[in-house]
């Protein structure tokens, strides 16, 4: 065996010194690599993870809780058998769904199954229109630079109006087919469409569509397979927002029902409001409980079938 060379003791002369110099003071007064990591060490917390992270939590907490109780105070009160203002007794009961829902000896009509029906078809039919017509126009939007895409941009949002507004001129412009069904689905597309847009917008204007699409098309992808598998699926979540959005406001919209509906069966809207006006206080709590679980409902299968369409992974 042979010892270490002349050159080996060198090298290690060389980051003897170099150890040395991080260690020891800089000739020109700075702080070395090894007391700047002394002095972080000793550093401990910031004052801004200290605080500033139960102050937001405290925050977001306070939030919730003032938009989710009234909601839960409302759930719980239409079930209960009396109540000393705000305050439910008596629990459980079953009487002031029954008479919401039409079953119970006092109900406000004799069957409201039908008209909740009617109103989730309705409401399903505006938001799958808003899908067919507002994603075009938000990608259209957020991916070319053409000739008026400003005044393009303006009137796509600009259904943004009082759905009383919507509902006069509605039943001035067609008279014939104005109070229907039609006009129905018609308006609640109209009347949502800018909440699709806007959302969708923002999600398509996060990304870098042309790099995506030329990779795609590099690759041997036509457009119309370029934007139905990649960039659409890219953008669900923003779709899947604006889905929810539009189902859930068009269900309760009530202006624009007002001046529309006529006949039978009810709307969602009318039916709160006659479960609302001249109605028990637990009477219309669980009214308005009816619009919470169908609601609920709604978002859940939403995002079930967003999180599980929209892929092109292969299984």
């Amino acid at each position: 065996m042979t010892g270490p060379t002349k050159s080996d003791e060198n090298d290690g002369d060389t980051a003897s010194a170099a150890g040395s110099e991080r260690d020891g003071p800089r000739p020109d007064g700075g702080a070395t690599e090894a007391a700047t990591a002394e002095e972080w060490s000793r550093s401990g917390t910031a004052l801004s993870t200290a605080v500033g992270r139960p102050l937001l939590a405290g925050v977001v907490a306070v939030v919730v809780a003032f938009l989710t109780v009234p909601v839960i105070v409302t759930f719980v009160s239409s079930f209960a058998g009396s109540a000393a203002g705000v305050v439910p007794r008596g629990f459980v009961t079953l009487e002031h769904w029954r008479q919401v829902l039409g079953f119970g000896d006092h109900g406000v009509q004799a069957n409201a199954i039908p008209g909740l029906a009617f109103s989730l078809a309705i409401a399903t039919g505006g938001m799958l229109l808003n899908v067919i017509v507002g994603v075009p126009v938000a990608y259209a939007l957020a991916r070319y630079d053409f000739y008026a895409r400003d005044w393009v941009n303006t009137f796509a949002i600009l259904p943004l109006v009082p759905g009383l507004i919507l509902g006069i001129a509605f039943v001035q412009t067609y008279p014939d087919h104005g109070r229907s069904a039609l006009g129905l689905l018609a308006g609640y597309c109209l009347l949502k469409s800018p909440y699709m847009v806007l959302t969708v917008q923002s999600s398509f204007q996060s990304m870098d569509l042309v790099r995506l699409e030329e990779s795609a098309r590099s690759l041997g992808a036509s457009w119309p397979r370029t934007v139905l598998t990649i960039v659409v699926p890219h953008a669900k979540r923003g779709i899947v927002a604006g889905c929810i959005i539009t189902w859930t406001l068009a269900a309760a919209e009530f202006n624009f029902t007002y001046m529309v509906a006529s006949g039978s069966p009810d709307p969602f809207a009318i039916f709160l409001y006659r479960n609302i006006s001249n109605a028990t206080h637990l009477q219309s709590a669980a009214a308005v409980s009816v619009y919470f679980t169908i609601v609920v409902a709604a978002i859940l299968v939403l995002q079930l079938l967003g999180n599980r369409g929209f892929s092109t992974a292969q299984r």
